[in-house]
């Protein structure tokens, strides 16, 4: 039965919940879910994970994103990237120093109102079915956290567009992102292509592109254990009674053991659970032992 994580280089023009239906069918397993959800025009890692691995998925979508993203200054889109109706285009008298000297601006904590094409429900209805109505409601901004706002280069082969590094918080929309470093210029702009480099600790150069592994004769030998999401955290070893006890929900007394997540395993190194101590008590947080 097939379990782990498999990291998709998620091909443009696919929705994420594509790619999980694809691969229900590739792994013969209902149960694969994704760590993060990517634009259809976006491309880049996308964590799927797959049996037993999918109750990690919480964890992966917490995580901190890393994305490179192309800003087209002096367009404007009703979806705030280069895939949307054209709203307006405005003459571009700025250049690669006043962007870099307006990045820092958008650093650190900043709030950000979400796209009206996006997945936020608002009063039960998701934004993105209001906007196909034309319709448009009121927002209200959300805190994120941009860590790393880096100019990188100007795309040659299209003009007044420029390639940017964002390392950011979980719930970040680059496109708002794009949409509002334009704004601030004074003359527009939207995210015209997306890349996502890094989510969930997993990165780019172990990704796999799906029609590699749709074509893959044995493609549950690309899976990665999912203990892989949690290697920031320490490991613990129980002997058997321990392990027993893990089994049966039990919590275990560990006076000696610092209070912290760890990455706990069986007596024979097979993966148990993510589990918190607390004053001298090992519990549970989420089990990834076959039942």
């Amino acid at each position: 039965m097939a379990n782990g994580v498999i990291i998709i280089n998620k091909p443009q023009d696919w929705t994420s919940m594509d790619v999980c239906a694809k691969l229900r069918g590739v792994f013969q397993e209902k149960r694969i879910g994704h760590g993060g959800t990517l634009d259809p025009m976006a491309t880049g890692v996308l964590p799927v994970f797959v049996g037993r691995a999918t109750r990690a998925v919480e964890f992966a979508t917490e995580s901190d994103k890393e994305y490179t993203a192309a800003l087209q200054l002096g367009v404007i889109t009703n979806t705030q990237d280069s895939s949307g109706e054209v709203l307006e285009k405005r003459s571009v008298s700025v250049g690669r120093e006043e962007l870099s000297a307006l990045l820092p601006q958008f650093t650190g904590e900043i709030e950000q109102i979400p796209p009206m094409y996006s997945a936020v429900k608002i009063n039960g209805k998701k934004l993105y079915e209001l906007a196909r109505k034309g319709q448009e409601v009121e927002r209200a901004a959300r805190k994120i956290t941009i860590h790393k706002l880096e100019l990188l280069e100007e795309d040659p082969g299209q003009p007044d567009t420029y390639l940017l590094r964002i390392l950011c918080s979980k719930g970040t929309y680059v496109r708002t992102l794009c949409h509002d470093i334009g704004q601030a210029l004074g003359c527009g702009g939207c995210m015209s292509s997306l890349c996502r480099s890094r989510a969930g600790g997993f990165v780019l150069t172990e990704s796999h592109p799906l029609e590699e592994v749709i074509a893959h004769p044995d493609p549950a030998s690309l899976l990665i254990p999912v203990d892989r999401l949690f290697a920031g955290r320490p490991s613990l070893r129980l002997k058997a009674q321990g392990e027993k006890k893990v089994r049966n929900g039990v919590s275990l007394s560990t006076p000696k053991l610092k209070d912290g997540e760890y990455r706990v395993y069986g007596e024979t190194g097979d993966f148990l659970a993510l589990s918190r101590c607390k004053n001298g008590r090992l519990t549970t947080i989420k089990s990834f032992f076959e039942v």
